[in-house]
């Protein structure tokens, strides 16, 4: 884990609300691996934020994060340019499993939970099948990168203006009966999360769940971000930053 400043190389819009930061961090994207977050501190706040690393570029130690703008603490950090500087603490929490003996994996992305899926994409390339949901067309993100990545693209949309129109647990229990993959992973709203969850546990297939939620601190020190979790001994409570953000679906009790 580091923190430092580290400049803001590239910046550009990818819908109205989300904000795309390429960052140069030589050190943390060393240490970063796919499911990972970070934790920015916003220009005149003082409670950091805690954003998923969407891309990771060892080579030339870079890292990308994709946000929306939620509030003020966003907008701030949002308004920021290219050279200027962001207080970075990372990488931080437990990241996806990446297992190349697996032949199929199913990706599933809910808006903004979509950009933690394209480093995984990278890590399976043609074995990735990537399903993303958005409202409609103009916030729909990342399609590109996602077919760069060599993986397979299923779009869905709330109003049909792109890809399937339905939610991705649609397209996930159709994608299961065409091919059974040897796990599933997801990352968005929690209405979705437990869909996927019950999905993969009506069919067998071994699950990961990526959860958002308010953190203060990051690294497990305040217990803000309380989850509930089950690992066949009874109930008890774990925390997103420190436990997550990624959990086996069969462990976190919705």
């Amino acid at each position: 884990m580091f923190q430092n400043k580290y400049e803001i190389i590239k910046k550009k819009m990818l819908s109205y609300d989300t904000v795309d930061f390429t960052v140069k961090s030589k050190e943390i994207s060393n240490a970063a691996a796919a499911g990972q977050f970070v934790h920015i501190s916003a220009p005149g706040f003082f409670l950091r934020r805690p954003i998923s690393i969407c891309e990771i570029n060892k080579a030339e130690g870079t890292l990308r994060i994709v946000f929306q703008v939620r509030g003020k603490g966003t907008d701030a950090l949002s308004k920021l340019t290219e050279g200027k500087a962001l207080d970075i603490l990372g990488p931080l929490g437990n990241g996806f499993t990446v297992d190349k003996s697996f032949n199929s994996v199913i990706l599933v992305g809910g808006g903004i939970g979509t950009p933690p899926m394209l480093e995984l994409a990278k890590e399976y390339k043609a074995q990735a099948r990537v399903i993303t949901g958005f409202k409609t067309k103009s916030l729909s993100i990342l399609s590109d990168d996602f077919n760069n990545a060599g993986a397979k693209l299923f779009e869905c949309t709330d109003d049909g203006t792109i890809g399937r129109k339905g939610f991705v647990t649609d397209e996930l229990r159709e994608q299961i009966k065409i091919k059974k993959p040897d796990m599933v992973f997801a990352c968005g709203p929690v209405v979705m999360l437990k869909g996927v969850k019950k999905i993969c546990e009506e069919n067998k297939v071994m699950c990961e769940i990526s959860l958002e939620e308010r953190m203060a601190c990051g690294v497990g020190a305040c217990l803000g971000c309380a989850v509930k979790l089950d690992k066949g001994q009874g109930e008890f409570y774990g925390h997103v930053c420190k436990d997550g953000p990624v959990f086996s679906s069969e462990e976190v009790v919705f």
